[in-house]
């Protein structure tokens, strides 16, 4: 099999793990590729090169040869212009590069997603409000992935009405409320549409999403529970 050389890509590390004596694997998110992971041979060496470069976080231009599954990174340049994240907006990023390892397949593009996380670290640095820019990127991810439900219609394909109440069966979809014992796990049809419309502006729509987006994503990522939800929940505990 020839090797496949691939350069000036955009690109994010979301996790690196020791390789051998002096190396490191990576995975990589890049916008045409997707989640790539590769080899950056030497880079746990003192005087590397690209031991400064490999930052989580940061905008990076890289560069791979390879056609098996592990590639070899063969250059990586910072692409500079973002602050370094700090306190919670830093575990806010691990948590999004958490799902992005869970749950995005191997060498599978989404280019509108990794424009969401580009956004998103933006949002972050900036110390813009984290709930806002955590929900945005939760629904992309989720519509990118397939599994986003559709919020503007029940389970019969009927518009969703904004004075009604709905259940949300993560099988169905919104589900008509009938029951007034299920009033706990109700959202306003209102919020549904907000959600269609990706409009977090409400601050009612931007609570339910939360709630909403939590039992999703945990129904996606299965028992194994996310370790950094874990970790951020002991921080708070402190």
């Amino acid at each position: 099999m020839s090797s496949k050389r691939v350069e000036q890509q955009s690109a994010f590390v979301l996790h690196t793990h020791p390789w051998r004596e002096t190396s490191y694997v990576v995975d990589m998110f890049c916008r045409e590729h997707g989640r790539v992971a590769m080899v950056a041979k030497g880079a746990r060496r003192p005087r590397a090169a690209l031991r400064g470069v490999l930052l989580a976080f940061q905008p990076l231009e890289i560069g791979w040869s390879g056609a098996g599954e592990l590639k070899t990174l063969v250059a990586a340049e910072w692409q500079g212009g973002q602050p370094m994240l700090a306190g919670s907006a830093l575990m806010c990023g691990y948590y999004a590069n958490e799902l992005l390892v869970r749950l995005l397949p191997r060498e599978d593009a989404h280019p509108r997603l990794f424009d969401a996380y580009a956004s998103l670290l933006r949002r972050l640095s900036a110390n813009a409000p984290q709930d806002v820019a955590l929900r945005t990127f939760e629904l992309v991810l989720l519509q990118e992935l397939g599994y986003a439900p559709t919020f503007d219609t029940d389970e019969h394909g009927d518009a969703v009405r904004p004075e009604c109440d709905y259940l949300f069966i993560i099988e169905r979809g919104p589900v008509l409320a009938t029951d007034p014992e299920h009033d706990e796990a109700t959202l306003s049809g209102r919020v549904l549409l907000d959600l269609a419309r990706e409009d977090l502006s409400n601050p009612e729509t931007l609570a339910q999403a939360k709630n909403l987006m939590r039992r999703l994503i945990a129904h996606l990522v299965g028992a194994r529970a996310l370790e950094s939800r874990r970790i951020f929940m002991e921080l708070q505990e402190l």
